[in-house]
């Protein structure tokens, strides 16, 4: 499945307009991909159509493989449809298909059937799959009947490959239009929607019913907060709005599991650790932090990454309803995300600290796990698009680190239910005890948390456990916003730093989605929390401090941010140790400046005169007969000193 919404596209351009270009692009984000010549080799009078196919060539990666369709044209159909689910083909193109299929080395044929053929295996895909074809409808009538054969046979193909494909694209000049499905549409799911997926007709928009939501309000450092500059305090009822009122991709986004998201790269993380090993540090290196290093050069793809710069945090409110809230006083997490949009609190200051953004987003409140679903189908797919959309938005606006937090009531018992569903722990084993505003222990709402998990667990019992079931079942709104976070932001090649069992709830969920997501995953910190420590154990995130501090979902992770900055910097600014190969600091020294500040250098040694006005900390040399020495005078006012006796004014010792 595509990222974006498509698993085959036909991407249609004319001669030289780009459409192979834009063809390769589509697929620049598969590790692998199979690419399906279907031309014949150029004749040896034609040097230049062999320099075409040499270009084309040239610019595909080592890591493609090449596969020949020329010998047969009945061949393509074939491997279009043994291709697997975790294949990426690239077809190029139509036109030399048909060209080998009207040679007449391959007649008779029943070119109508071998179309057919082709239009079924495309239909039938399971790869992710993009064809490329020439556009001739809008060029000539030929003058030749062999000419107006390839352009009928062309056409023909061109229309049947386009009516299986999910997705059409014309590429003119350089500029690609999007024909199947055009302008945004609703996401859609398969004809034959399986166990937890939304019923297609439920996702249909209704004409009028208005623009998407606009995104929440993004508090950036040394900008007043939204309250001070006039804007309404929201209200929660962003989530009131009807499924089709979300943004959707320009093809139609649909989540579903199995998706083909990015991988870090494999080489640059390991190379990353490897020269940490080499660097000019009088010690024995980073230690645990190494870890630091190779997952920001893994994500960054370079070995010499950079301090993360722009961060921001999103912070998710959302409550939850029934006894998984047990114990939490009422309204205090709208107080905490009112303070932090107001630009106050831990998280906001923080943020400020360390100059990351900070957006508050509203997520749907769930029902009461115990009784009935937190979230309907719907709300589920809303919530999964809008966590995309955010991320999606946080990467065009340039930035370079995620933190995801959140602040709703109820949200340890959901993090817990969704451990238990997937990981097939226990509600007490996972759930921290309850402490009050006041600092004492409340074991009875403790109690009645873990009721909540375990009448939830029982209610689902013959419930499906895919990933969209355990989020409407169990997970409610702020976790399936989080899981769309991750994977957005995992389409983006954008990492996160979790904080929080929210957030590591959301990455047990994306294993079902998209197995990538976790390996774009940080955590800095478990805060001394049961379900973030086994969450993490499960999803091999090993984290890096064991602070064990508790100032909020977010605040934990900013608190650690600047030594991972400075972590970050370190490893990329020290050379390699000279030993092995790293020059030394030979060059020569600035005059120092006439300044104030202390000189911790070597004294130079003191010339004939006493003209240096540095101190002097040589030992006193031995007293002469005369008083010409220079030295200070450490005697008493009495005319005492070390190694002297009392005198009197006239110079005769005193007895």
């Amino acid at each position: 499945m595509s990222v974006d919404g498509w698993n085959t596209v036909l991407v249609l351009g004319g001669i030289r307009s780009g459409k192979s270009e834009f063809a390769e692009s589509l697929v620049a984000d598969a590790p692998t991909v199979r690419y399906v010549a279907t031309a014949a080799d150029a004749p040896a009078d034609d040097a230049e159509w062999a320099a075409r196919l040499a270009a084309h060539r040239a610019r595909r990666p080592e890591t493609w493989t090449t596969e020949e369709t020329a010998d047969d044209p009945r061949r393509l159909a074939d491997v279009i449809a043994s291709a697997g689910p975790n294949e990426t083909l690239l077809v190029d193109d139509l036109g030399g298909w048909a060209t080998v299929l009207l040679d007449p080395a391959h007649q008779p044929a029943d070119d109508t059937a071998t179309i057919a053929e082709l239009a079924a295996a495309v239909r039938s895909c399971a790869a992710r799959l993009v064809l490329v074809s020439p556009e001739v409808g809008l060029s000539l009538v030929p003058t030749t009947p062999l000419g107006r054969a390839f352009t009928d046979a062309l056409g023909a193909a061109n229309r049947a490959v386009a009516d299986a494909c999910d997705a059409v694209v014309l590429v003119v000049a350089g500029q690609a239009a999007w024909l199947k499905p055009g302008a945004p549409q609703p996401a859609t799911v398969p004809a034959q929607a399986g166990p937890g997926q939304a019923d297609p007709a439920k996702l249909a928009p209704a004409v009028g019913r208005g623009e998407p939501e606009p995104s929440p309000a993004v508090l950036a450092p040394g900008t007043p907060p939204p309250a001070a500059q006039g804007a309404a305090e929201p209200d929660g009822t962003a989530w009131a709005a009807p499924t089709m009122a979300l943004p959707m991709v320009a093809t139609g986004l649909v989540i579903q599991p199995g998706m083909e998201l990015p991988m870090p790269d494999e080489y640059t993380g390991p190379q990353a650790i490897e020269r940490l090993a080499t660097l000019d540090v009088p010690g024995s290196g980073l230690g645990v932090l190494e870890r630091a290093v190779g997952f920001a050069a893994a994500t960054q793809g370079t070995a010499t990454p950079a301090p993360w710069g722009q961060v921001r945090v999103l912070l998710l409110h959302g409550d939850h309803l029934g006894d998984a809230a047990a114990g939490t006083v009422a309204g205090e997490s709208a107080r905490r995300a009112r303070q932090a949009r107001a630009g106050r609190g831990a998280l906001a200051r923080l943020a400020a600290e360390s100059g990351a953004e900070l957006q508050v987003v509203e997520a749907p409140t769930s029902a009461p796990m115990e009784a009935e679903p937190t979230l309907t189908g719907e709300q589920v797919e809303a919530a999964l698009r809008y966590g995309w959309r955010l991320a999606e938005e946080a990467a065009d606006a340039g930035v370079r680190l995620l933190v995801l937090g959140a602040c709703g009531a109820g949200t340890e018992a959901a993090a817990a239910a969704v451990l238990v569903a997937t990981a097939g722990a226990e509600a007490p084993a996972v759930l921290r005890r309850v402490v009050t505003d006041s600092g004492e222990i409340d074991d009875a709402a403790w109690m009645r948390r873990c009721a909540a998990v375990r009448d939830a667990l029982h209610r689902t019992r013959n419930s499906p456990r895919s990933a969209k079931d355990v989020l409407a079942e169990l997970g409610g709104g702020d976790v399936a916003v989080a899981t769309g976070v991750l994977l957005g932001a995992t389409a983006r090649r954008l990492p996160v730093m979790l904080d929080g069992p929210v957030g590591v709830a959301a990455a047990m969920v994306t294993r079902d989605l998209a197995g990538q997501a976790r390996h774009w995953c940080l955590l800095a910190d478990h805060g001394g929390h049961p379900a973030v420590r086994l969450g993490a154990d499960v999803l091999g995130l090993t984290p890096l401090l064991d602070l064990r501090l508790d100032l909020g979902e977010g605040a934990n992770a900013l608190a650690a941010l600047p030594l991972l900055r400075s972590v970050l910097a370190l490893a990329a600014a020290l050379p390699a140790h000279p030993s092995l190969g790293g020059g030394e600091d030979d060059e020569p020294a600035e005059a120092a400046p006439d300044t104030d500040e202390p000189d911790f250098r070597e004294p130079e040694p003191a010339g004939p005169g006493p003209t240096s006005t540095e101190p002097d900390f040589r030992e006193p040399e031995p007293a002469g007969p005369g008083p010409t020495s220079t030295e200070p005078d450490f005697r008493a006012p009495d005319g005492t000193g070390p190694d002297t006796e009392p005198v009197d004014p006239s110079g005769r010792r005193a007895g």
